[in-house]
């Protein structure tokens, strides 16, 4: 199946960068939220993306408006019944995302692809939510999605070989790097990036180094492009959080068990550049 036109249910950070990929790639591409107001301003994000790539000398002018006109949105699930392929990026909570699923089984053509772009979440749990569990999988992009090359592909034990194909092609029209992963909590990167960061923040807990310190000793001595505790403000800790307890949840192994540090950061809602503060401070965005 030709993929011409991609739904996107989700415009904030993730939604928003993905939609903006498919675009600029030459897709259609109809992108959601729950209200005007969070669809206004997801919009606004991916033009003020475009308007830094042209400021860069990454695209013209003409090239900018162009893929903006390929660009609309919609804040009914109705909106993507035209669509080929549809990629889920709300929420990290399961409940949410099998609502996604369940509305989209119904509002979307019977031989479309249903994706998610969780980081961690059981992507079988969602594809039963649906009649069609052969045409589910998860394609995992990163953040920044514009800048970053991985796509994971995730396979349940459902998914058929014509929809990793697909999403194989998809993804590979972007100008992404595609590696495929069973439906195992974490996949492929997060499973191994996670313990990685979750020592940065026990290293940070225990009072003797700074987070400066742990920072400049990965940049400089592994030659890493930004330390782990600069990296889980950028993924999110929220986000990271998440993870930790989906990969704990299944494996009990203890190297994924969320410090208490991380826990009550959650919860005062610190939750890196996307609040403002996290491990550091961002001024410019507001909490």
């Amino acid at each position: 199946m030709a993929v011409k036109q991609v739904g996107i249910v989700g415009c904030g950070q993730m939604g928003s960068g993905i939609a903006e990929v498919c675009a600029r790639a030459g897709y259609i591409v109809v992108v959601s939220e729950a209200d005007e107001a969070l669809l206004k301003r997801g919009l606004a994000s991916i033009e003020g993306s475009l308007a830094r790539a042209v400021s860069r000398g990454k695209m013209t002018e003409a090239d900018k408006a162009t893929t903006l006109k390929r660009i609309s949105g919609t804040t009914s699930v109705e909106g993507f019944k035209d669509c080929q392929l549809v990629i889920e990026a709300v929420v990290e909570n399961m409940a949410e995302k099998r609502k996604v699923f369940a509305a989209l089984d119904q509002a979307c053509q019977k031989d479309a692809i249903l994706a998610s772009n969780t980081s961690c979440l059981s992507v079988t749990e969602m594809a039963v939510a649906t009649k069609r569990p052969d045409k589910v999988l998860g394609i995992h992009f990163f953040n920044p999605v514009p800048v970053m090359k991985p796509v994971e592909l995730v396979r349940t034990i459902l998914t058929s070989a014509e929809t990793i194909a697909t999403a194989r092609d998809f993804s590979q029209s972007l100008g992404k790097s595609v590696v495929v992963s069973p439906d195992t909590p974490g996949f492929i990167v997060n499973r191994l990036l996670t313990p990685y960061l979750l020592d940065a923040v026990r290293l940070l807990e225990s009072g003797t180094v700074s987070r400066e310190d742990i920072d400049q000793a990965v940049t400089l001595g592994l030659n890493h492009p930004m330390g782990p505790l600069a990296l889980a403000d950028l993924i999110g800790l929220d986000t990271l959080y998440s993870i930790s307890t989906a990969l704990y949840e299944e494996f009990k192994d203890p190297r994924y068990a969320a410090p208490p540090l991380l826990r009550r950061m959650v919860l005062a809602r610190w939750l890196g550049r996307k609040t403002g503060k996290g491990f550091y401070d961002y001024p410019k965005v507001k909490a």
